[in-house]
């Protein structure tokens, strides 16, 4: 079962390390970068514009921008998730590097690269120092996901999501109140609005079905929070299955205490909102008090 985080939180700049000392010969490190985004590759001597290049970019790319020991890339569009667009970065001391330019999302990792510094000589203090960071990092990233989920074991609002998302209905409090069925590029969902005169929660339930004929559906990311002012408000969420199979359907269910609805103007209207892992909006949903009370 997934676990997801409630809350939106700022997110560090992507920044990573790549060795080219730890790689074989024949490999070629990949930099993953996004449409209309501008992705840095920092390396450790001055890069030659002038044997720097990209090759089959017109029309997919901004031109090169290259300057001291940095060169600038920047797609014009999202690449296609089969998509590799070469570049070989020369540096000055006649060092030839080749990269290779791809999606976000395919395999290693979901996030653009914001920056790659790539290094030749592991044992340079800059190597040492980037690398360092990036461990640093991730066992940060590590003990706060941990941390986490012992928080979700003590929730309640968590028990009751999963309660939710495995069919459970009976063992909640909440009753089905509305229910809407909405087709969207690549799936159906039909959305179930559950509510409890019991308890102060209120409860939604997402079925996607996969009309992909290729492609699994994977949720990057559900957003609770005002329609004036945009505040992201605190929820529980719980998804049966990391993804969904082509032709198949999978739940998510999102719990919320009902004091989501206040501020400190009165009561609030809530957009909740769910993204797959391409970024595409997939469900948007409008929440009212009024709603759970009637």
């Amino acid at each position: 079962m997934l676990l997801l985080s409630a809350a939106v939180e700022a997110r560090e700049p992507a920044v990573r390390t790549v060795l080219l000392s730890e790689h074989p010969e024949d490999f070629t490190p990949s930099v993953y970068v996004k449409g209309a985004v501008a992705t840095v590759l920092r390396f450790e001597a001055p890069v030659d514009a002038s044997k720097t290049r990209m090759l089959a970019w017109e029309g997919r790319f901004e031109p090169l921008l290259v300057g001291g020991r940095k060169v600038v890339v920047e797609p014009i569009r999202d690449l296609a998730e089969d998509e590799g667009v070469p570049l070989l970065v020369t540096l000055t001391n006649g060092r030839e590097i080749p990269l290779l330019l791809k999606a976000p999302g395919q395999g290693r990792r979901a996030e653009l690269d914001q920056q790659v510094n790539v290094f030749e000589d592991r044992q340079r203090y800059e190597a040492m120092y980037s690398t360092l960071m990036d461990s640093l990092k991730q066992q940060r990233v590590l003990g706060e996901e941990i941390a986490r989920l012992r928080q979700e074991e003590r929730s309640s609002d968590h028990a009751l999501a999963a309660l939710v998302v495995n069919g459970d209905i009976t063992q909640t409090p909440f009753t089905n109140r509305r229910r809407w069925a909405l087709k969207e590029e690549g799936a159906n969902i039909v959305v179930e609005v559950l509510t409890s005169t019991t308890v102060p929660k209120v409860a939604v339930l997402f079925s996607v079905t996969n009309h992909d004929a290729k492609n699994p559906w994977s949720l990057k990311e559900a957003r609770l929070s005002t329609v004036s002012s945009g505040e992201s408000r605190p929820f529980a969420l719980r998804m049966k299955q990391d993804e969904i199979a082509p032709g198949a359907t999978g739940r998510i269910a999102v719990v919320a205490d009902d004091s989501v609805f206040q501020s400190p103007q009165g009561l609030e209207q809530l957009a909740l909102e769910l993204f797959r892992a391409d970024g595409l909006s997939q469900a948007y949903l409008v929440l009212e008090w009024r709603l759970f009370k009637e």
